[in-house]
């Protein structure tokens, strides 16, 4: 069973911390999220989403 993040900003701004993470290992988690919370314009919620979605990520 996979987490799907609803709202196509929220899917975007995944992808895009994905894909970040992949070119910049050393780049701060969190800066990516503050980063893709302004670009895809995302509330603390979905922020909030973001960061337990990449530590569960991260966890295994």
């Amino acid at each position: 069973m996979t987490i799907q993040p609803e709202g196509d900003d929220l899917r975007k701004a995944t992808r895009w911390i994905s894909d970040e993470r992949l070119n910049n290992p050393q780049a701060q988690l969190t800066n990516l999220i503050e980063q893709a919370c302004v670009k895809f314009d995302l509330p603390p919620k979905d922020a909030e989403f973001l960061m337990r979605f990449f530590a569960a990520k991260d966890k295994g």
